[in-house]
């Protein structure tokens, strides 16, 4: 089986276009030269034709008039001329006769006349002179009549001709558009069998570059481009396994710590309700540092965990017909209670149409972004969520007047574990996941979150696609 690489199969494409309209070109010249020779063929027997006509008109007149100069004088001279006339308008009659078989009976007349009166010219008597009268008026009439049938030739001829210009005209158009229609067609299949594995290449670097590493990379088209694909599906795999290595080790390391951990934890409990003897105010601080300490350090294990949880859970998603606004409803009446406490106003405005998504993956990321809004606003504070479309995509903006986000720190806040450097007096110490853990399930969606810029507060963007 031919296996053509891209360059090559562009090279042919290329080719195949060329000859095609080439081909066209060329047949369009050859029959444009064709119906140019015939036009000069044509002008050139009409010449001849007006010539052999005119010819023959002068000589019917000179014919006559030595005829009846040779009857009054009778000198040989005379009827040489006679003769000499006589012939060259037989000549003129074989030219016209030759063009058109039309010609053929007042020619077989004009030569029985001429005949009849070159036989007559011989005689001296005076009768003669009287009967050729009439044969000499018919002869004029059969020039004229010639003249006639030549204009007549000359214009069909023009005729046939301008006719067969028209229909090759006709068909040179016919064959320009065939084949730009063929060129179209060949450029649309290159292009198809050509972009369509270059659009899979980019969608499966797409793919690799968002961790998404589930499905096999199958690429089509040439040779070289799906050499590449193989190149790209093993690099999937590869990342696959080296992300499964990672998470294995991150299980056990957090297994690992969390035992001798819980141990720690126990042990400085001990210490400091004084189960291994009362302890001075200095030994007490000391406990207390090491029991913060570890309970700090328990937490990060477990947020570790958790961040890494939603990373496998972002892989796989239930996707359902899901209407956005029941669902920011009910994560808003979660947090009720809460923001009763605090005095805070949480407001729900918009409409959007129903998108695809999973519920539960869905729900987490809002429970996170409102939980991030609740624990940043100040009390008395408000959080504005409004909902809309625009063009393909669910736009849903989330607003508080809480501190906001340095714009330093617009792109870095979805990172895990980082906390921006402006706080707030209620919010406490975070854990630097929660939105993160939005990123990875908003992207999951095939969907985007931002943190905009803004004067007063955080606004952060979340767009999903509905079409």
């Amino acid at each position: 089986m031919l296996r053509l690489s891209f360059r090559s199969t562009l090279l042919l494409s290329f080719l195949l276009i060329a000859a095609t309209l080439a081909a066209a070109a060329a047949t369009g010249w050859l029959g444009i030269e064709a119906i140019a020779r015939a036009i000069q063929d044509g002008n050139r027997k009409a010449l001849a034709l007006s010539a052999a006509a005119r010819q023959l008109g002068e000589r019917t007149v000179d014919l006559e008039r030595s005829a009846r100069q040779y009857l009054v004088l009778g000198e040989p001279a005379l009827a040489g001329r006679f003769d000499a006339t006589l012939a060259d308008a037989l000549a003129a009659i074989a030219v016209l006769e030759s063009a058109d078989p039309s010609f053929a009976p007042p020619a077989s007349e004009w030569r029985q006349i001429g005949q009849r009166i070159q036989a007559r010219v011989m005689r001296t008597d005076a009768e003669m002179d009287r009967e050729a009268d009439a044969d000499f008026a018919h002869l004029t009439a059969l020039s004229a009549t010639f003249a006639s049938q030549v204009d007549s030739h000359l214009a069909r001829q023009n005729q046939a001709v301008m006719q067969a210009l028209e229909d090759e005209r006709h068909i040179v158009a016919v064959q320009i558009i065939g084949a730009l229609l063929l060129a179209s067609v060949l450029a649309t299949l290159s292009g198809w069998w050509l972009l369509r594995p270059l659009g899979r290449i980019e969608h499966a670097i797409a793919e690799l570059g968002e961790n998404r590493l589930a499905e096999p990379i199958r690429i089509g088209g040439p040779a070289d481009l799906r050499q590449l694909g193989e190149r790209l599906d093993w690099l999937r795999l590869r990342l696959a396994e080296l992300e499964a290595n990672r998470n294995r080790v991150l299980r056990h390391v957090s297994h690992e710590l969390k035992t001798p951990l819980a141990s720690l934890r126990e042990g400085v409990a001990l210490l400091a309700d004084g189960v291994l003897g009362r302890l001075t105010p200095e030994q007490r601080e000391v406990a207390g540092i090491l029991e913060h300490s570890a309970r700090a350090l328990q937490e990060r294990i477990e947020q570790l965990l958790k961040y890494n949880a939603s990373q496998f859970d972002a892989r796989t998603l239930n996707l359902q017909p899901t209407a956005l606004l029941p669902l920011l409803r009910e994560v808003g009446g979660e947090y009720q209670l809460l923001t009763q406490a605090r005095d805070l106003r949480l407001s729900l405005t918009g409409d959007a149409p129903i998108v695809p998504a999973d519920v539960g993956k869905l729900r987490i990321a809002f429970s996170n972004l409102v939980a991030n809004a609740i624990a940043f606003s100040p009390t008395g504070g408000r959080i504005e969520i409004e909902v809309g479309v625009t063009d393909d995509k669910v736009v849903i903006d989330c607003r508080d007047e809480g501190p906001g986000i340095e714009p330093a720190e617009l792109e870095r806040i979805f990172e895990p574990f980082f906390q921006g450097s402006r706080s707030s007096p209620n919010a406490g110490k975070g854990s630097g996941i929660g939105l993160a853990i939005v990123h990875e399930f908003i992207s999951a969606h095939r969907g985007t979150v931002r943190a905009l810029p803004g004067e007063h507060g955080a606004h952060f963007r979340i767009e999903l696609p509905h079409a």
